[in-house]
């Protein structure tokens, strides 16, 4: 990795589309083919008829990437898929904001997933349990038996653990977590397959009855960290000082962490930055939802992702801790052309690398989010971002699309009404 490249790039934004193509070619090494995956949607006709079923066409999104991020010492440009006007820019910002505090520290645990097997029927299950373990060397090899690439880069299965639950509405039940080590994919069709591999020994050892085989999203034991701070003077506006807008993101903070409702929304917030990067990789940003969500609510009441706090020094500290099992292999990051120019841009060598780039961006996300409605409130920026939306919405051709955005903001009147009047001026005047 090239420590000269700097990943903040002044006036990036306001580039024309070549020139920002340009330096991302640059930056990457991009070919010629890469870019055309960015043009072309990276995903052919023909291509998305073998991906998915009853295909009648390609629905395209935008692909940005978000500048000015500091990961670990390095800089990254990060990929993004989305649709949401001012995620990008928020991301960005708030990166900005890290970057003056020496950027983002992150870190990944290894890539262990966890398959369940649901046991019903019991005749007993504490001798059920006892059974089981005195045969789980055995029951792991049975599951790496299951093949596949994972086992030849050395991953496969670790441990087996025993979890009963009683009394519920179908009787005792004893659920078996397979811990497998997926290495740099994602890992569903691996620990799906180890799962029903070992089912049928599993149901005879325990003398029950083997009902779900399949892996669990609440990947708990594939998590990501990130951290940063951002000094209190990056953090000052025109009307609040520094210490101001500290202690009014903590007190935002707070709300999120206290009340399930807000920390909902802050939450989303969170994952509007991850699901582009995880959109943009081709990963599979439904299941890291479900397990941010999940281990949210760990302690039995849904609360923030992230924390937020004041130093010593009266600085601002950000901290996020959730699931992240992505994969830079397999899946659609191996046949979707644009997920690997997306990958390519971001340099990750592992699945733990990506895994850090996303809990990073996570926690710029939400700092984007919580000092922008700490201050001036979040439809500001917002509603300046949805005026091209607008001019687009209302039949402005895109050379024009600019310019009636950029009215609607200078009469500070972002509204699809006005939008609709000052296009049909427009059109009046040709």
């Amino acid at each position: 990795m090239d420590a000269r490249r700097k990943s903040a790039i002044p006036g990036f934004h306001g580039m024309p589309m070549a020139k920002r193509q340009a330096i991302a070619e640059s930056w990457a090494g991009l070919d010629e083919a890469d870019l055309t995956a960015l043009v072309d949607s990276g995903l052919s006709s023909a291509e998305a008829d073998l991906l998915i079923e009853n295909v009648i066409g390609r629905y395209s999104l935008p692909f940005a990437v978000a500048t000015n991020f500091r990961i670990n010492g390095h800089d990254t440009l990060v990929p993004m898929v989305v649709e949401e006007a001012s995620v990008v820019a928020g991301c960005s910002y708030a990166a900005k904001l890290f970057r003056q505090g020496g950027g983002i520290s992150a870190s990944a645990d290894e890539s262990i997933m966890i398959g369940q097997i649901q046991l019903l029927d019991l005749p007993d299950i504490k001798t059920a349990i006892e059974t089981i373990m005195s045969r789980k060397d055995e029951i792991l090899q049975r599951a790496n038996e299951a093949g596949g690439s994972i086992i030849a880069r050395g991953g496969g299965a670790l441990d087996l653990e025993a979890r009963p639950i009683r009394n519920t509405a179908v009787g005792d039940m004893l659920i078996l977590h397979l811990h497998y080590d997926v290495c740099d994919a994602m890992g569903a069709n691996a620990i799906n397959s180890a799962v029903e591999q070992i089912a049928p020994l599993i149901e005879s050892l325990s003398g029950g009855r083997i009902n779900l085989r399949i892996l669990s999203n609440l990947s708990d034991r594939r998590l990501a960290r990130a951290a940063g701070v951002i000094p209190r003077e990056s953090l000052a506006t025109a009307d609040a000082s520094g210490a101001e807008v500290v202690e009014r993101i903590i007190e935002a903070a707070t709300f999120a962490d206290v009340d399930p409702y807000r920390a909902a929304t802050h939450n989303k917030g969170v994952m509007n930055g991850i699901d582009a990067l995880l959109l943009a990789t081709g990963n599979d940003w439904r299941a890291v939802e479900a397990g941010a969500h999940a281990y949210a609510a760990k302690s039995g009441r849904y609360t923030s992702l992230t924390k937020w706090r004041r130093d010593e020094a009266g600085n601002l500290r950000g901290e996020i801790e959730l699931p992240m099992a992505v994969g830079i292999v397999g899946g659609a990051t191996r046949t979707h052309s644009g997920a690997q120019t997306a990958l390519k841009l971001l340099g990750v060598k592992s699945a733990q690398d990506l895994a850090q780039v996303a809990a990073a961006v996570g926690l710029a996300q939400n700092l984007g989010a919580i000092r922008a409605l700490a201050t001036d409130g979040i439809q500001q920026g917002h509603m300046r971002m949805h005026a091209r939306q607008l001019a687009l919405a209302a039949g402005a051709a895109s050379e024009s699309a600019r310019a009636v955005a950029q009215q609607l903001i200078d009469e500070d009147n972002i509204r699809m009404e006005r939008a609709l009047e000052i296009v049909r001026d427009w059109k009046q005047q040709l």
